[in-house]
C-alpha cells in the first residue's frame, strides 16, 4: 500500500485520511490545528509535527485546505 502525506486534516480532509488508513494505506498528516492531527493518531495515522515531515517519504501528497475567500 501507498505512503501518502496529507496537508489539511479539517471537514473533508480527516475523514478521506482516516477512510485511507482504513484501506490499509500509511496515511502521515499534518494540520495547524494539532486537535485534528491528534485526531488523525488516534485513527492510525502519524501526525507529523510540519509540512516537511507530512511530505517526506510520501509517494502521493494530498492537499485539502480552507481558502476563506472561496467560501463566499
Amino acid at each position: 500500500m501507498a505512503t501518502i502525506g496529507f496537508i489539511g486534516l479539517g471537514n473533508m480532509g480527516l475523514p478521506m485520511a482516516q477512510n485511507l488508513i482504513k484501506a490499509g494505506h500509511k496515511v502521515q498528516g499534518f494540520d495547524v490545528t494539532k486537535a485534528q492531527a491528534d485526531a488523525l493518531a488516534a485513527s492510525g495515522g502519524v501526525a507529523a509535527p510540519n509540512v516537511r515531515a507530512a511530505v517526506t517519504g510520501a509517494e502521493i501528497v494530498v492537499f485539502t485546505t480552507f481558502v476563506p475567500q472561496a467560501s463566499g
